[in-house]
């Protein structure tokens, strides 16, 4: 069972994700928080039976924001994973909160589906990010490493493709782009996880990336 950790300071939004989580099966909403601080406090004073998995996280709130809070769960000895699901797309924000720990990003207006599997996502250390979130970090990716000339910016900032990823790696990546899990990808190519972690680790050294959310974005700007 997936414990998952509601934390939103609209009463109506955490009814909502509450009954859509608890829907599914395997998932198990063990708290709810309607601030930053209640949330870090509902992690820190959390049995470990009761500990979440998962943490869907807003942004803004009153007192300590979704950002803050983000970077003291995933300093924390026990680390829940942060999805943070909000209504901000814009850039600064999707940037922010990857770089405060977040394993992903998803939008309130999505699918149902999309954040129940998100929330499966990331218990599995997947990186589930909405694309349009992935799209907004884009043209900052590219003018970053591109520069003023307008050229070959695709070439400069990422290799081509085919030389750099191919077979059962690419499979590997297009799966890890869709915010698939070691477990999950195994299970969809019929190998076993710790080939599946080879194959990572090794597209990444290809692709020059740390981990899977900046695989998972230079997968989506290369055609994956």
């Amino acid at each position: 069972m997936i414990r998952v950790l509601v934390v939103d300071d609209h009463p109506l939004v955490r009814a909502g994700l509450r009954a859509l989580v608890e829907t599914a099966g395997d998932l198990l909403v063990v708290g709810e928080a309607t601030s930053g601080e209640d949330a870090v406090a509902a992690v820190r004073d959390s049995a470990p039976a009761d500990a979440p998995d998962v943490v869907l996280m807003d942004l803004s709130m009153p007192g300590i924001g979704g950002l803050e809070a983000t970077r003291l769960l995933t300093a924390a000895e026990t680390r829940p994973h942060v999805v943070v699901l909000t209504s901000f797309p814009d850039p600064a924000s999707v940037r922010q909160a990857l770089a405060a720990g977040a394993v992903g990003y998803l939008l309130k207006d999505a699918d149902p589906a999309t954040v129940v599997a998100g929330v499966r996502a990331a218990a599995g250390g997947g990186a589930p990010l909405d694309p349009r979130a992935a799209r907004v970090l884009l043209p900052s990716r590219d003018a970053g490493g591109a520069g003023t000339s307008a050229a070959p910016p695709a070439s400069s900032s990422s290799p081509p493709v085919d030389p750099l990823v191919t077979g059962r790696e690419a499979e590997v990546l297009r799966l890890i782009a869709r915010g698939r899990a070691n477990k999950q990808i195994a299970h969809e190519l019929g190998i076993s996880e710790r080939t599946v972690k080879a194959h990572a680790g090794s597209v990444f050294r290809r692709i020059g990336v740390a981990d899977r959310t900046s695989a998972a974005l230079w997968a989506r700007d290369n055609g994956f």
